[in-house]
């Protein structure tokens, strides 16, 4: 069950609590869950019974309570708890599962995994200045919203710089708005987009003015150039290209991350001469490695980062998620090679941290897109 997967299966008790007539308050368009913080209960948690505590005329431990034993007996949650003032506090059955159900949603869904309807009702009007930080901030801020759903529309105050075409900024109109619209004012580069253009690039110059959240001063030097792990944008792009590399590496080794079904061996062990003992353990479903689980948390939390992102009109929270899901690549990676070494034959569990790898790819491809930034297949 994926973090969105747990939100409607929670929206879903409280339809059914208000239809059977146990909960008298209006049903939200939605329901926020959280991964749970650290020293907290279980593995995700909401604040659902609180929000309606008021509205329904009860406790919020009365309506956690009513919750809990509709969310309980919904498949994929092994225990629900009542926490604090009237937290659920939920946590996972089976999380190998949970993982997997992650993982397909990813393979299905691709660049779009992450996307969805949650803003569908809601229409946005932007506008902003003619400044390069704003034009590509509002582009950002726009990219995000409509994978949510919600439609949007941008004005700039003056004619379009002709440079931001080259950064992939698009206005739908310009002049004075007749009525007064949301403004987009992060603090100004400082630079034009010609200049920025000159000197980093299309990629780099984007990255720098989204990477940090608009009330701050882009960071627009040099060292968005430098090819090295100093460089955040070398690093969220090299993780991608690094993924790729391992897609193309298996199938040269002749397996992908697919699962074969129980009772075949990924390598084939009959073939190979191998022991009953390497047959069992390639027989065997294929459990995730303990290495992995940030970057399976990382992976699963992607969804509501986009969410909050589209939210808050806070591209920079989509940077610090590539961010943090690059260097759990690299931590994984690291501590559970994708890839057999040597006369080492590929296995169950190679198939496995394979697809964390290729999910992990996807997410950083997908993530960059939506700023606007090209994730190349080789650097």
């Amino acid at each position: 069950m994926t973090p969105a997967d747990l939100s409607r299966t929670v929206l879903h008790a409280v339809r059914r609590a208000v239809d059977e007539d146990a909960l008298r308050a209006p049903v939200p368009a939605r329901v926020r869950v959280e991964r749970t913080r650290p020293g907290g209960s279980g593995d995700y948690a909401c604040a659902v019974a609180l929000q309606l505590a008021g509205p329904a005329a009860l406790p919020a431990l009365e309506v956690a309570r009513i919750l809990r034993e509709r969310v309980a007996a919904e498949p994929g949650v092994g225990r629900v708890e009542i926490t604090g003032p009237g937290f659920l506090s939920f946590t996972l059955d089976a999380p190998a599962e949970s993982d997997r159900a992650v993982l397909a949603a990813v393979r299905e869904q691709g660049l779009a995994y992450g996307h969805g309807d949650a803003l569908r009702d809601e229409i946005h009007q932007f506008h902003h200045a003619r400044e390069v930080r704003a034009a590509v901030t509002a582009q950002a801020v726009f990219r995000l919203l409509v994978a949510q759903g919600a439609r949007v529309r941008t004005t700039c105050e003056q004619a379009p710089d002709p440079d931001w075409i080259r950064l992939g900024v698009t206005v739908n109109a310009y002049g004075t708005p007749p009525t007064p619209l949301t403004e987009i004012r992060p603090v100004p580069a400082g630079a034009t987009a010609g200049e920025l253009l000159e000197r980093l690039g299309p990629d780099a110059a984007r990255w720098g003015l989204l990477r940090v959240a608009g009330h701050d001063r882009a960071a627009l030097g040099p060292e968005l150039l430098v090819q090295g792990e100093a460089n955040p944008l070398f690093r969220v792009r090299y993780a991608h290209t690094r993924a790729r590399a391992l897609t193309r590496g298996a199938a040269a080794l002749g397996f992908t991350a697919e699962a074969p079904p129980y009772g075949e061996s990924p390598a084939g062990p009959a073939a190979h001469g191998e022991s009953p003992a390497a047959q069992a353990a390639n027989t065997a479903p294929a459990p995730y490695d303990r290495a992995a689980r940030p970057l399976l948390d990382l992976i699963a939390d992607h969804p509501g980062v986009l969410l909050a992102g589209a939210r808050h009109r806070a591209p920079d929270r989509v940077a610090r998620q590539l961010e943090a899901v690059a260097h759990a690549f690299f931590d994984f990676h690291d501590s559970c090679p994708p890839l057999p070494a040597g006369d080492e034959k590929p296995s169950a569990a190679h198939r496995a941290r394979l697809a964390i790898a290729e999910a992990a790819g996807t997410v950083l491809a997908g993530g960059l897109s939506l700023l606007g930034i090209r994730a190349p297949e080789h650097l």
